[in-house]
């Protein structure tokens, strides 16, 4: 049977020695005490983003506490009643449940599945463009229209798309091709939506691929072209494996938000002759919560959408840990 041992301090040591021994064998808190002298300038640049985050993130999670409440503006988040899982259980009966859910899932996997391996040929493509005036042209151009708000992008859109005026049926009528009402048929709905995303976002994208592939030794191009590998051969053996932690990061982050699609551009397109396909988690939140005046219905259903997308998360990161090696925990 094991005994319990009393470790003694060594016979006839002074007090200096004494707290000198302790200091020792509590290496953690006086590296962090020596970091902290050192380095306390940039300790006091982290202030900021913390108090952010804990004001703006963390703090207001205490009232998801919402979704389990009937809300009465008098008593207050607090001082409403509960009702359990009352608000998940209406959500989950609504006839529009799954319609929701589908258009949510259907509409953010078509946007990764074309952005993200779009983003990747463009910067690979840009890295291997050797003049420099067409290498920076293309980059100002597909970079700009990420800096124009959503509100514009959805107003060209309409415009171009426009049944009377558009310039897209136009040049449809120049082929005797009758108008078509782009915005107004629910079956063109997602294709507007994933591919001015993709015009808008993809430049933005690929500056993060760039800088992954400017990591990368040159060297291995070297040997590479020593060895006779073609060009087409570098790029697959060389810059595609040396971007991959960076692509499996994002593509897990893109995963986790699945389900937290952009509420303001699906807001904007949306209309009620396309409303079967438009109307996702995001609007529907929106109309329960501040229009319906629904503020316990539409937490919930917020909390619902925040659990499915951690857990999306969690699963996509485990499986990309396991197949590639790589992932947000490595």
């Amino acid at each position: 049977m094991a005994t319990l041992t009393t470790v003694r301090p060594p016979a006839g040591e002074t007090p200096a020695r004494r707290t000198r021994r302790r200091r020792r064998e509590r290496p953690g808190v006086q590296g962090l005490r020596r970091s902290l002298r050192r380095h306390w300038t940039l300790y006091l640049l982290m202030v900021v983003p913390l108090l952010w985050f804990a004001v703006f993130k963390y703090i207001p999670m205490s009232n998801a506490v919402l979704a389990f409440k009937s809300y009465n503006v008098i008593k207050g988040i607090w001082g409403s009643p509960w009702v359990g899982w009352q608000n998940f259980d209406l959500f989950f009966h609504n006839p529009v449940f799954w319609t929701l859910v589908k258009n949510t899932f259907v509409l953010s996997l078509y946007t990764v599945a074309a952005s993200f391996p779009i983003a990747i040929v463009l910067a690979l493509a840009l890295n291997e463009v050797r003049n420099g005036v067409f290498k920076r042209t293309v980059q100002m151009v597909t970079y700009a229209p990420y800096f124009i708000s959503t509100v514009v992008v959805v107003s060209m859109t309409i415009l171009v798309l426009s049944p009377r005026l558009g310039i897209v049926n136009e040049g449809l009528g120049f082929f005797g091709v009758p108008a078509i009402d782009f915005l107004g048929n629910p079956d063109y709905f997602r294709h507007i939506y994933v591919w001015s995303d993709v015009w808008q976002t993809t430049g933005y994208s690929a500056v993060i691929y760039l800088a992954a592939l400017a990591g990368i030794d040159p060297a291995l191009h070297e040997a590479a072209r020593v060895d006779g590998a073609s060009r087409l051969r570098r790029i697959l053996h060389v810059d595609l494996p040396g971007i991959m932690p960076t692509a499996v990061i994002i593509l897990v982050l893109a995963v986790g938000n699945i389900m937290a699609i952009g509420f303001e551009k699906a807001f904007l397109l949306q209309n009620p002759l396309n409303l079967s396909q438009s109307e996702i988690i995001a609007t529907y939140v929106y109309k329960t919560g501040l229009l319906n005046a629904d503020f316990s219905g539409a937490t919930a259903v917020g909390l619902f959408n925040s659990v499915i997308n951690l857990a999306l998360l969690l699963i996509v990161n485990v499986i990309a840990k396991r197949v590639t090696g790589n992932g947000l925990w490595s």
